[in-house]
């Protein structure tokens, strides 16, 4: 690792510690299974981040976070810009809702249209550390293009796996930056296992977020983003849709890191949302039973995940936050879909607003009170699948170019 600000790892199942030239991926007592945690010295990291580093910090991206992400700072400047996505005070979903104080954080706004683009920044950097040749991973679509996007910009190639359902819009974007793409016939268990063994038997560097710890370390920059736009007062509650764990862990690892620094006195309460259509952690946590895989039948596709690969760091993250587990219908997503389009003049994917279908839930059913303060994160735009987004809406009528026929719409429809 080579960065005075960290430490080494900690196994996420067995606790155990490991010095940065003991542990690679995964713990070596543990397994796959154990996820390891990169550890900071928190000690150190106080004599540089401090509220006087941030006001004299003028890098508006998530590089501005560098020295907590323990990435080397030789090639930051050759990167496309990411993150300082911004956080939007809700004038008319906060009154729909009766929300005192609401902020939406739109993610969808990186490069490649997705909160992803923090975790694949980091991967492609620890990529060019390593000297890598290759760079890989598997995913719903989001990490994909993501990884795609960023390896292209630095001039290393890119071989990534998807499932076959996954959208049109995801797959164009991999395929125009370049990489080479691999449509597995079947779900994402099917790409993830092909992948795994791919990169095992090429060499080729490991994006995947559930086995290189790296990748939550950019994931939780978009906490420290939404503490930091909050003049470090986040609040009371931060909602997330949760598809492998990974995008949530790097949530509270975020707000975690800044209270470990002093910079928050808190730790913001986390929703965790899923689709009802695949719920592996909802089913878990309500009936208070181990994990199991669950059916992948959601148009959120960036959270059809099964067979969560980073479960311990997803339910860490909900349970040290004092958070909740829940989960929604896809009709729901698709409404909140429509309304946040029409509210806010803001464009999510399926995924990225089920954060906000979760929210909807949480207040109707008493876990949130409309006293308290809440964030929601957008992560994924909604061109990424224009395909569900036409389900939210209603189709357009095709008009005649007359002045009448107008004029007795306009009427009907309450416009004039």
């Amino acid at each position: 690792m080579g960065n005075r600000f960290v430490k080494g790892y900690k196994c996420t199942i067995c606790g155990k510690f490991f010095k940065e030239n003991e542990a690679s991926l995964t713990c070596p007592d543990c397994g796959e299974k154990g996820i390891l945690d990169v550890v900071f010295d928190y000690e150190e990291l106080k004599k540089v981040l401090n509220l006087d580093y941030f006001k004299k910090n003028t890098d508006y991206s998530m590089w501005r976070y560098a020295p907590l992400m323990g990435v080397s700072n030789e090639h930051i400047h050759e990167m496309l810009r990411i993150g300082w996505t911004p956080l939007i005070k809700s004038n008319n979903l906060a009154k729909l809702l009766g929300l005192k104080e609401l902020y939406i954080k739109d993610d969808g706004l990186n490069p490649s249209g997705s909160s992803k683009d923090r975790a694949s920044g980091v991967a492609v950097l620890k990529a060019i550390e390593a000297g890598a040749k290759v760079i890989s991973c598997s995913s719903t679509g989001n990490a994909a293009s993501s990884c795609a996007c960023h390896a292209a910009h630095m001039g290393l190639p890119a071989v990534i796996f998807v499932p076959k359902r996954a959208p049109i819009g995801k797959t164009t974007q991999i395929c125009l930056y370049g990489a080479t793409l691999i449509k597995v016939d079947g779900d994402y268990k099917a790409a993830f296992q092909l992948s795994k063994a791919a990169i095992d038997k090429y060499g080729w560097y490991n994006r995947n977020a559930a086995i290189n710890p790296w990748m939550v370390e950019g994931k939780k920059t978009v906490s420290l983003e939404i503490a930091e736009q909050l003049g470090f007062k986040p609040t009371d509650w931060v909602c997330v849709s949760v598809g492998d764990g990974c995008t949530v862990g790097g949530v509270y690892k975020g707000f975690h890191d800044l209270k470990e620094l002093g910079l928050i006195e808190r730790i913001p309460r986390i929703l965790a949302v899923q689709s009802t259509g695949c719920e592996p952690f909802v089913i878990a946590d309500h009936n208070n039973e181990p994990l199991k895989e669950a059916d992948e039948n959601t148009i959120a596709d960036s959270i059809a995940v099964g067979i969560p690969r980073n479960p311990i760091k997803a339910i860490n993250a909900v349970r040290n936050s004092h958070g909740v587990w829940i989960s929604v219908p896809d009709s729901d997503i698709l409404e909140v879909e429509a309304l946040l389009g029409r509210t806010e003049g803001i464009f999510g994917e399926p995924a990225g607003v089920a954060s906000l279908a979760g929210l909807m839930k949480a207040l109707k059913e008493g876990i949130i009170r409309k006293d308290e303060s809440v964030t929601f994160i957008v992560t994924g735009n909604g061109l990424k699948d224009p395909a569900n987004a036409q389900k939210a809406i209603t189709q357009p009528e095709v008009m005649k170019p007359d002045l009448a026929i107008l004029d007795k719409y306009l009427r009907e429809k309450e416009i004039i």
